[in-house]
């Protein structure tokens, strides 16, 4: 699994404790999703590429450096547009994307129903939000949504992953770093992550 980084950041580890506790209100909740998204959007970005620049400061000039690649941030929806603030917080001139996945509660793969994206790809760099990497359908649809678009570098950036997901993401996208805050112990019958934290969307909305 050498591109699959659970962080093991103290803040992170903090937040997610607090996010899987039952009694974490939605408003709570969804503070905690954007802070956490933050967090794992600085350690996934690590490796942006950039280009000298020089600059002016009061005083001389001063070498520095500029963001190369033009990043785009796909959430999945809906639980993925928790997270959307808080990595845009830290890249205000990034695109948003949308795609619409929902899980066949029968068969357990992901169907697309909204799905936006311009014919030619307008980024070079995607980060794919999602909190949860259950059974990884949704991930690896979303790959190759993005895939069949043209952009050349993608990562998944999630909260809570089972290995049952993040099998199924490298068998399909063995090249596609997916960057975690925590790896839980696997599946229950109905599809949802042990411990976990439950179904991400209706805590941050209210609708459980």
């Amino acid at each position: 699994m050498s591109n699959v980084f659970a962080s093991k950041h103290p803040l992170v580890l903090h937040k997610v404790t607090k996010l899987r506790d039952v009694k974490t209100e939605p408003k709570k909740f969804r503070e905690l999703v954007r802070e956490i998204a933050a967090l794992l959007t600085y350690e996934a970005t690590a490796d942006l590429l950039v280009e000298p620049r020089q600059v002016q400061t009061p005083l001389a000039v001063a070498s520095g450096a500029e963001l190369q690649e033009k990043i785009g941030l796909v959430p999945i929806l809906r639980a993925g547009l928790g997270m959307v603030e808080g990595a845009w917080g830290l890249m205000p001139s990034a695109e948003v994307w949308h795609i619409g996945l929902y899980r066949d509660e029968k068969t357990l793969k992901p169907v697309e129903y909204y799905n936006k994206l311009p014919v030619e790809p307008t980024v070079s760099v995607c980060l794919i939000l999602d909190p949860m990497l259950a059974t990884g359908g949704s991930a690896v649809a979303t790959v190759d949504v993005l895939k069949r678009w043209g952009v050349k570098k993608i990562k998944f950036v999630g909260i809570i992953g089972a290995p049952e997901g993040i099998r199924l993401m490298q068998e399909h996208h063995p090249e596609v770093p997916i960057h975690l805050a925590a790896i839980d112990e696997g599946l229950n019958d109905n599809a949802y992550i042990l411990p976990g934290l439950g179904d991400a969307g209706d805590r941050q909305f209210g609708t459980g």
